[in-house]
């Protein structure tokens, strides 16, 4: 069994002083969230602690299990395989965490997976590439002192956008290449002192990279300009008060499902950065890290990070059904 992961700790030492300010606004046009139900279970004991998700056209799940460092498909039955389990790391030295973990995942139209692979060691820290059926192989190294976690891929672009959640940067990495340039830093990607988790869940939406910092409790949008070198334009805070993990957009508009992996709970933010609870720990969620939504239905997988004195932990993927979006 592995030992409790840092970052949790980390985090469950420090939500005592964090305080998530619930947004009031009511609006006719929120999609709702209905009929919950866990469709899968993983084994804490063997580090199948879901992290991140990306989904296959039938509506498979692909899921990093962070510790177990493996990826992992689940069908539409529950039904879990393994696909690929990335190389053990001798001497891990992740900061905050200490151990080798896998974190975020994107899916290219072919079928290949791209996973995060966050270990601390100049040999494998970086962004690995899966074919299907395939070895997993180290595409692009990144720097060993970082915290690669949310990752989204620009097909048309050919780039790959990391979050670090350590160094506080967005990382741009070239498909195919063993290369990364700082794409986008400054003062609202970076962790605090209370919460050393900054830059952390990552999604590519209507022409923005948009990025949710955990410590600083707020979900940004940085434009993604135009030019072959499609510079960083300036950041943008468009919500705050939210403690969350990673995110999903409902629809082609800018409402979006938020993670909070230490409220237990999954947050429906709207455009104007006011937000309302719509899943919680009654339903099935034990700390939700990613949110992923297809066809009418949301995936939320939970790592279960931290559980009450005297239970099993449950690591799960929850599924419910959305309405149809109004945005």
């Amino acid at each position: 069994m592995p030992r409790l992961p840092r970052l949790a700790t980390a985090l469950a030492v420090t939500a005592a002083f964090t305080v998530l300010a619930a947004g009031t606004a009511v609006s006719a046009g929120d999609p709702t969230v209905s009929d919950p139900r866990v469709v899968a279970h993983f084994d804490f004991a063997a580090g199948q602690t879901p992290e991140n998700i990306a989904l296959e056209p039938d509506g498979s799940a692909d899921l990093t299990f962070a510790y177990a460092h493996q990826v992992a498909r689940v069908d539409k039955d529950g039904t879990t395989e393994v696909l690929a389990t990335l190389p053990d790391v001798a001497n891990p030295q992740t900061p905050n965490i200490g151990a080798a973990v896998t974190t975020g995942i994107a899916r290219a139209h072919d079928g290949t997976l791209y996973v995060a692979y966050a270990t601390g060691t100049a040999a494998e820290n970086g962004i690995w590439r899966i074919p299907p059926g395939g070895t997993p192989e180290l595409m692009a190294h990144l720097p060993a002192d970082g915290l690669p976690n949310g990752i989204a891929l620009d097909e048309e672009c050919g780039t790959i956008y990391v979050a670090d959640s350590v160094r506080g940067v967005v990382w741009r990495v070239p498909v195919g290449e063993d290369a990364h340039t700082v794409w986008a830093s400054g003062a609202a990607l970076e962790p605090t002192v209370e919460i050393p988790f900054g830059a952390n869940g990552l999604k590519l939406h209507n022409g923005a990279v948009w990025v949710s910092n955990t410590g600083q409790g707020t979900l940004l949008r940085i434009p993604i300009g135009p030019g072959p070198d499609h510079a960083a334009g300036p950041v943008e805070t468009r919500a705050t008060g939210l403690t969350m993990d990673d995110f999903a957009f409902t629809g082609h508009g800018d409402t979006v499902l938020a993670a909070l992996v230490l409220e237990d709970k999954l947050e429906l933010v709207r455009p104007d950065g006011s937000h309302k609870t719509v899943l919680t720990q009654a339903d099935g969620l034990r700390n939700p890290t990613s949110v992923a939504v297809h066809a009418k239905k949301v995936y939320v997988p939970s790592a279960a990070y931290f559980a009450p004195p005297n239970t099993t932990p449950d690591p799960n993927l929850l599924l419910a059904r959305i309405s149809k979006n109004k945005d």
